[in-house]
């Protein structure tokens, strides 16, 4: 099985309650309707209230921008980048060395996307997400006007063209991951000339949403544990995006619930099933393959950093569980076979059919994927936990690329990537010597 090839077979309706029709084409503005606080229940040690405890207006519109960066992103990685500093400058090179990051880049929008059986087209999707953020990013970092031109003329295109995202049951996968990419591109973009959000907004509640809300409501009809980890977290950092990008915080508080409650894979209790001693958790998917487990890390961790961004905190959920899970992947990947394995088992199909894993699954082992920086640098710069094993893969993969660095197949344009630009804080010799152990 390819890493692109994920599990598609085919139970009642479980979840949360869908949205609904009505959602179609809405977008919120200032002064619209302002959801209610956060669910308090299920709160896995942490609580909703305590983890928003510092967004004391929750009706608020979102900070912007404030999905995957923050303007203090934006001034740190200037400001490093322009005193030619290590390592962020050659996080630098690395994006404008990017085919996908120039402005002379030619966007290919087409209004049915398929992911997944006959007539696979979402390559020409994923290149342009991704040349949008990376435009866009370099526009923020250098103040060249070409390159935010090029991010808003490429999201102005796919806006006025999409019209379904349509395939087998991959279209689910597309519907998450680049939902929740798009949105982190325009909202780097939001409020400048020229960049239709309005447009934007529409396609995003009008074919994303509803495709978000159907998997994590429905499953595909499956039975509740056929999906892995991935498929939920990528449809629940799409709905959450969606909320943020559009201001409407009833469906940001939806995705929050889902991470605390929502009965798949994706909900953090059931995506990190096992904790250990000694600061390790093992992953949902870590019976399965390497390549998978990497990819789930990278989305819980940008689900995360959504919410960190709007004052919400997920990293501490369950006693820092996902900095565990991630030093046990981590760990694995750099080539130790040392860490403790508990049998995980799951019902497949629609009849939930017994299966197990009983050891970890070593397919894909090793391979660099651009997701360590986000995880590392919010536990150790931001919180003081010493992460030695994320630390050494990310001093290993360094600097991280994007989309296009990693191979032209889809999985390496799962994870927006370039974290050694944007989310390294303090250099290696700047960490604090009396980092705190995860437990």
């Amino acid at each position: 099985m390819s890493f692109d090839d994920l599990d598609k077979s085919t139970s009642p309706d479980r979840g949360p309650a869908a949205l609904g029709s009505n959602l179609k084409r809405r977008r919120l503005f200032q002064g619209a309707i302002a959801a209610g606080g956060l669910a308090a229940a299920g709160a896995g040690g942490l609580g909703l209230a305590a983890a928003q405890e510092s967004t004391e207006d929750v009706g608020a519109l979102a900070v912007h921008p404030g999905l995957l960066h923050t303007q203090a992103d934006f001034d740190r990685m200037r400001a490093k980048v322009n005193a030619g500093l290590e390592p962020w400058l050659s996080g630098w090179n690395k994006l404008i060395a990017n085919g996908r990051a120039q402005s002379t880049w030619t966007a290919r929008p087409t209004a049915v996307i398929i992911r997944g059986g006959d007539g696979q087209n979402y390559p020409q999707l994923y290149n342009d997400i991704h040349a949008a953020y990376q435009n866009a990013l370099r526009w923020k970092v250098a103040g060249t006007t070409a390159h935010r031109d090029k991010a808003i003329e490429i999201l102005n295109a796919w806006s006025n063209t999409l019209t379904a995202v349509n395939g087998n049951a991959d279209r689910f996968l597309a519907a998450g991951i680049y939902g929740y990419q798009f949105c982190a591109a325009a909202d780097i973009v939001r409020g400048q000339s020229g960049f239709d959000l309005g447009a934007f907004q529409d396609m995003m509640t009008s074919i994303f949403l509803p495709m978000n809300n159907s998997f994590l409501t429905n499953h595909n009809d499956a039975c509740i544990t056929n999906y892995w980890a991935n498929w939920d977290l990528c449809n629940m950092a799409s709905k959450l995006a969606i909320g943020l990008i559009c201001d409407d915080n009833a469906i940001r508080d939806q995705a929050i619930d889902y991470f605390w409650n929502g009965e798949g894979n994706g909900s953090i209790e059931n995506a990190v099933p096992f904790v250990y001693s000694g600061g390790l958790a093992q992953w949902q998917e870590s019976g399965r393959d390497q390549g998978h487990s990497i990819m789930g890390i990278g989305l819980m961790a940008s689900i995360m950093e959504m919410a960190w961004n709007q004052g919400i905190d997920l990293y501490g959920a369950n006693d820092n569980a996902f900095a565990k899970a991630a030093e046990y992947v981590a760990r694995y990947n750099l080539g130790h076979d040392d860490l403790p394995f508990t049998l995980y088992s799951w019902g497949t199909g629609q009849n939930c059919a017994y299966q197990e894993h009983t050891v970890m699954g070593a397919g894909g082992r090793g391979q660099a994927r651009p997701v360590w920086e986000m995880v590392f640098h919010h536990y150790t710069a931001r919180k003081g936990f010493a992460m030695p094993n994320v630390g050494t893969i990310c001093g290993t993969n360094s600097p991280e690329g994007g989309g296009g660095d990693y191979g032209t197949t889809s999985g390496g344009f799962d994870t927006l990537g370039f974290g050694t630009l944007a989310h390294v804080r303090l250099t290696w010799d700047e960490m604090p010597d009396n980092l705190k152990p995860l437990g």
